[in-house]
């Protein structure tokens, strides 16, 4: 009866052992990789490759020098986004590698094929040399004729057919999907009046080279082509410093062509209203990179600092509005006038009617008018104060804040 005890004791000593071994260990691999994760540096990476998602931290420098790190090997035929030569200043990136392969690409009786990393039908024809208008279509899809395709892709060109427009006395050459005239004039955003004739019914089929005429009856019409100005997106990186600005891709005006028609009496135009218009070539829209990262570095006397402070300007807001004040009126001098140099020792008016005048500015901000700042109390002509306080309503009142109106300052120049 006792080795029996004796054994149990044995047993539940081992298994407490074995429970505190354990714990000890999962405790230690804790530790161990709470230390990984401390010592980890890097950039985060994220690579998408052939529908599979690696996840990794990197020191590299460069797009290229991230994938030798991670082992992916790149072909001369195959793309990458962002390109392999681009240099990483963010925490966080998305490396997206496109494998080329096999496309067969049909417009009309030509055939090619091509090996592409491409992904878009314009992209891919691009590559093939295939020349591409605005109005023509592509359908991508999968080949499935084996035999004369192989494996991978087909590109199908879909043209537009060509036309010739007569639009109120010009000619011009357009093409269209359109499967009639009067789907065709839909396209192109015509819209006729009831003194406007059209050569053919609006039930005509499209064919290529034919030529439709759109006249009006009566009032005299003119045709002119204009420029159509590029649209321009701005994009603001937070990475690149205030005052970095970079076209990512560069705007191309379009051309219109516009008919008028004019009213003439005695020889004279006296009225004249836009009746129609045709694009001719597109605006391409031009993509631009600005800025927005804050390197702020400001120096500024503690009376400076007294000033601002007096006024209410927080101190986390004091190297925004010292800027500002810096290169609005460096000498800090609450009587001087826009255009003037030095300080003097007492307010003069510069000249009659200076005050209310929207043509110059006048103390710490060099509010335009100088009389706006009566807002901020009676004696805004000569008191530093009572003038920082007004530019700290300005500033809050118009921007929304001290940083942004630093902000538009720096990238615009006036604020």
């Amino acid at each position: 009866m006792r080795s029996i005890q004796r054994r149990s004791t044995s047993l539940l000593f081992a298994a407490i052992a074995g429970v505190v071994l354990l714990f000890a260990m999962l405790f230690m691999g804790m530790n161990r990789v709470q230390a990984e994760d401390e010592q980890s540096t890097g950039r985060l990476i994220t690579i998408h490759d052939r529908g599979s998602e690696t996840v990794m931290l990197s020191d590299a420098e460069t797009v290229a020098g991230v994938l030798e790190t991670a082992g992916v090997e790149i072909d001369a035929r195959d793309a990458v986004e962002p390109a392999l030569t681009e240099k990483l200043v963010a925490n966080e990136y998305s490396i997206n590698i496109y494998r080329a392969r096999p496309v067969t690409i049909i417009d009309g009786v030509l055939r090619q094929k091509i090996i592409t990393p491409y992904q878009t039908g314009e992209q891919i024809a691009k590559d093939g040399g295939v020349n591409l208008f605005t109005e023509d279509d592509t359908i991508l899809t999968r080949s499935n004729d084996i035999l004369n395709d192989g494996a991978g892709l087909r590109l199908v060109v879909d043209r537009a057919t060509p036309l010739t427009l007569d639009l109120f006395g010009t000619k011009t050459a357009i093409r269209t999907q359109a499967e009639t005239v009067e789907e065709m004039l839909s396209d192109k955003d015509i819209t006729l009046e009831a003194n406007d004739r059209v050569s053919v019914s609006q039930s005509t089929p499209i064919v290529e080279a034919m030529t439709v005429k759109i006249w009006r009856e009566g009032k005299q019409t003119v045709t002119a082509e204009e420029k159509v100005d590029f649209p321009v997106e701005i994009i603001q990186d937070a990475d690149r410093p205030i005052g970095y600005s970079a076209v990512q891709t560069k705007g191309v005006q379009g051309l219109r062509t516009v008919t008028y028609e004019v009213d003439i009496k005695n020889g004279q135009e006296v009225a004249r209203k836009e009746i129609a218009a045709l694009v001719t070539k597109k605006p391409v829209k031009q993509v631009e990179i600005v800025g927005i990262k804050i390197n702020l570095s400001v120096n500024y006397s503690a009376d400076r600092a007294e000033i601002m402070t007096a006024a209410g300007v927080a101190q986390s807001d004091q190297d925004y509005a010292a800027y500002i004040i810096n290169n609005e009126n460096a000498l800090w001098c609450p009587i001087r006038w826009q255009g003037t140099t030095g300080c003097g020792d007492t307010y003069y008016e510069k000249f009659p009617g200076a005050e209310s005048s929207s043509q110059v500015g006048y103390g710490l901000c060099q509010a335009t008018p100088g009389i706006k700042m009566a807002s901020a109390g009676g004696d805004w002509r000569t008191n530093v104060i009572t003038q920082m306080k007004w530019c700290r309503d300005y500033a809050i009142g118009r921007y929304g804040s001290w940083e942004a109106a630093y902000r538009f300052k720096v990238t615009s120049g006036w604020w």
